[in-house]
């Protein structure tokens, strides 16, 4: 274990809206829950921002020595098109409309969200349950419900009682959101006499007779609520109090706060110590959905076939891209902020392929290793802040790109620490892929080489030193040192 970075984790807490000391329920054990994609569709590059996002905290924390169960669940039924439990099943209209099995859809699209994730370098969760194949748990959830007195059968449904449960606990603590609001918010729907308030949320749904996915249970012959999936499914593989529970920030109302009130009411625990959410990825100012048809898939970015982006960007860049940003905050894609982070990503992996070639003395460093190493260890500390240990990792860039050319001291011990960190934030925690790094060698052909020293000696001879060092270091991150006289230079590889 990280002993001296571990104790100094914080993490932004949504259900106190402060950033806390990060203390685990289990000394050295960590529960983490994270809400999957409902199987219905392809994942576009909003929905991975979050799975990156979490992947990147599995990483961290693994790394701090702590051993995490990480869980994130797929959803495969009960998920309903509108967020008031209304309308119809999304993995069963899908199957409708291209008229194949509803378990078709799923599998197609969970292999296709597993084949972008692991393009994207991501490590699988430990555990990935369906809710289609933990009915029997999900069932035995709304029997707890009900004999809490907050759950309540009408005509084969069964639903949540929101209102009953407001009076001795709190519904909405996580959104915020008053229930007097929700009431005056309210619309009339389609079976909404079965409910006792139009707030109220379901647990279980009788199927229609169309309905083509449903199982027996007490009630009737039907299918389970979204909401309570998770709620079973979290205490069935990390407690009735874990650590870290996540997701994306639409799903802090309804799902989230849905999923605190069933658990309460089951045993009166809120599930998790720690509530994280994601923000949002816009594309070009605005938000990116399906349903108004502002989005862009993965694969579209990887290959470049799209009307949007003027090239083809690896999952590489698209990760660096992300990591530009903090967690928490809006993200917007677009053309020129690719091509910015391509630029960005470019620079980082020819500065850490440039340590291990620098050139050693016995003097002193002129730049303090162990002070850099902990004010990256202090900016991932700081609510996994990326942005910032990205900057951090910039400025080890400029020290690394001076020793060669402006004789910087450097003694050997600081540069295999500055190649060990360097690489474990690189591979390790930011997770990048090495085996494309380290294939990418960026070779440079000497006619190339040598137009590009014409280029620069001509920018000296102007005066136009921005140009002229601007050359000099991008060659030298890739390997190229020129050794300038009073009219000319020569280079050689390093």
């Amino acid at each position: 274990m990280k002993s001296e970075y571990f104790k100094d984790l914080k993490i932004h807490n949504s259900i106190s809206g402060k950033k806390e000391f990060f203390i685990p329920i289990d000394k050295n054990n960590v529960g983490m829950y994270v809400c999957g994609p409902t199987v219905y569709n392809n994942a576009h590059l909003g929905n991975c921002r979050t799975f990156i996002s979490f992947d990147l905290i599995y990483r961290y924390i693994s790394h701090l020595g702590y051993k995490v169960r990480y869980v994130r669940n797929l959803t495969d039924v009960g998920h309903l098109e509108n967020e008031d439990n209304s309308g119809e099943d999304k993995v069963s209209k899908k199957a409708r409309l291209e008229k194949i099995e509803p378990m078709e859809v799923v599998q197609r699209y969970t292999l296709d969200f597993h084949s972008i994730l692991k393009k994207l370098n991501t490590i699988p969760p430990n555990i990935e349950p369906t809710a289609s194949g933990h009915i029997i748990e999900q069932i035995d959830s709304i029997k707890q419900i009900i004999e809490s007195g907050y759950g309540y059968e009408k005509n084969g449904s069964v639903y949540f009682d929101i209102l009953k449960f407001n009076k001795s606990n709190t519904y909405g603590k996580l959104s915020g959101r008053k229930i007097e609001e929700m009431m005056n918010q309210s619309r009339e729907l389609d079976g909404i006499s079965d409910k006792k308030n139009p707030q109220d949320f379901a647990l279980w749904k009788k199927a229609e007779k169309n309905h083509i996915m449903f199982w027996n249970s007490p009630w009737s012959k039907g299918f389970p609520g979204w909401h309570l999936e998770c709620t079973s499914m979290s205490k069935k593989y990390l407690g009735n109090f874990f650590d870290i529970h996540g997701g994306g920030i639409d799903l802090k109302f309804p799902h989230h706060d849905c999923e605190i009130a069933q658990s309460e009411a089951i045993d009166g625990n809120n599930p998790a110590k720690y509530w994280m959410h994601t923000n949002m990825l816009t594309l070009n100012g605005k938000k990116m959905s399906k349903s108004i048809e502002n989005f862009i898939l993965p694969n579209e970015v990887f290959k470049g076939s799209n009307k949007i982006l003027s090239k083809a960007f690896s999952p590489n860049v698209v990760k660096f891209f992300i990591y530009q940003a903090h967690y928490r905050s809006v993200l917007d894609l677009s053309n020129d902020a690719l091509i910015a982070s391509e630029k960005g990503f470019n620079k980082l992996i020819s500065g850490y392929k440039l340590i291990s070639k620098l050139i050693c003395n016995e003097k002193n460093s002129d730049f303090d290793v162990n002070i850099w190493i902990s004010n990256c260890y202090s900016k991932m500390n700081d609510d996994f802040n990326t942005p910032m240990l990205i900057a951090e990792m910039f400025d080890c860039i400029k020290f690394i790109n001076n020793v060669n050319i402006n004789s910087k001291n450097l003694n050997i011990n600081d540069r295999e620490k500055l190649l060990n960190t360097f690489g474990d934030f690189l591979f390790h925690i930011l997770g990048f892929k090495d085996e494309e790094i380290i294939s990418n060698k960026n070779d440079l052909s000497d006619e190339l080489i040598n137009l590009l020293v014409k280029l620069r000696n001509q920018a000296r001879v102007n005066k136009n030193f921005e140009i002229s060092d601007q050359i000099r270091n991008d060659l030298l991150g890739l390997g190229v040192k020129l050794n300038d006289d009073k009219n000319d230079s020569s280079y050689n590889l390093i």
